[in-house]
């Protein structure tokens, strides 16, 4: 294989996926330092790329796709890539690869077109692999002769995710037709705890029930409760947040998502299911607890969270024919004593 010294990292799907890609990029920068890296991503998750270190740019998967064919080639031809990596395959972008003459192109060999459009093809199933996700993205490296693949434990220390530097003005978000700055909610005589309850459909809920059941637990006296989630979420949320309403403070819907990464960055931690907002708590080396189902492929040892304070609760004994959703029947007390014994 050439020297290389551009690459296109492709992935483009949700935060969380994107947030799991970075330790690749980091093990990436670990053996090539003075490598460029790209990212190719979504609109919505350009705030987040951006806040890589590793990376030298970033490019907008949704302007790509929405020009002409020929102006898509020529595009990606002037950056000059080396090679691009399809963590998250899609056919138009491998097909748009191979014309602009990318020389490296590297993807799963489970995927029918990259037979035909990839030169450097990868063997392995994520669907029936034990490997987190973060690990197995490290092994579409293999081309580029990178066979590392550091244990989950590890993995934390290649992020290479910085806290937003937001200015007083981008600080500034509008709460209940009053103007507050983020750093207004933070209470610095208690924890500050983030709940939310949704995920889009991205995985399986705990239930509001469930958090519920934990406001009643958490002492209000050490912890300030946070409630977050999209606008449209919040919409959804809006009778268990006016039930709760003296127990937490409802911030759906009110950040960009530069903001909102700000704000996880202020407060102490996280509780969710298999979302971006966890993975990217987690990735801020927040404490951050995710809640799981035993059932593959949706189970942690393919999606927990990663980081120095990062944490899954599952329950094992839940049997997955028998309900639909095994991450509602995990206890709210069980999750109450994870966070009690970080917090101690």
């Amino acid at each position: 294989m050439k020297k290389i010294s551009r690459i296109l990292i492709s992935r483009t799907d949700n935060l969380g996926d994107v947030v799991l890609t970075f330790p690749m990029i980091g093990i990436l920068k670990k053996y090539y330092p003075q490598l460029q890296i790209y990212f190719l991503g979504k609109t919505y998750t350009k705030d987040l790329i951006e806040l890589n270190t590793n990376l030298r740019g970033f490019l907008n998967y949704d302007e790509i796709s929405s020009i002409p064919e020929e102006k898509a080639v020529e595009e990606l031809k002037s950056y000059g890539f080396d090679a691009i990596v399809h963590v998250f395959p899609r056919k138009d972008i491998a097909v748009l690869a191979k014309k602009a003459k990318i020389r490296y192109r590297i993807g799963t060999s489970h995927r029918w077109y990259h037979w035909f459009t990839c030169n450097k093809l990868v063997h392995f199933s994520r669907k029936k692999s034990d490997l987190h996700e973060a690990q197995l993205n490290i092994k579409l490296l293999k081309p580029l002769k990178i066979k590392e693949i550091p244990p989950v434990e590890e993995l934390h220390k290649y992020y290479g995710l910085k806290k937003p530097a937001l200015s007083e003005e981008e600080k500034k978000v509008v709460y209940y037709d009053k103007v507050l700055d983020i750093d207004s909610f933070i209470d610095k005589d208690k924890i500050n705890l983030v709940l939310h309850p949704k995920s889009n459909g991205s995985a399986g809920e705990w239930g509001l029930e469930n958090f519920g059941n934990l406001l009643e637990i958490l002492p209000e006296n050490r912890y300030k409760v946070f409630l977050t989630g999209t606008k449209s979420e919040g919409e959804l949320l809006k009778d268990f947040s006016s039930l709760y309403a003296d127990k937490l403070t409802d911030v759906t819907g009110i950040f960009n998502l530069k903001q909102f990464i700000y704000f996880l960055s202020v407060t102490d931690g996280i509780v969710a299911s298999s979302t971006g907002p966890l993975h990217i708590a987690a990735a801020l080396g927040k404490f951050a607890v995710g809640l799981y189902s035993p059932e593959r492929p949706v189970f942690p040892q393919r999606w927990a969270p990663i980081g120095k304070n990062a944490f899954y609760i599952v329950n094992n004994s839940c049997n997955v024919d028998e309900h639909d959703n095994c991450v509602s029947t995990i206890p709210a007390e069980r999750v109450y004593e994870v966070i009690k014994d970080n917090f101690k």
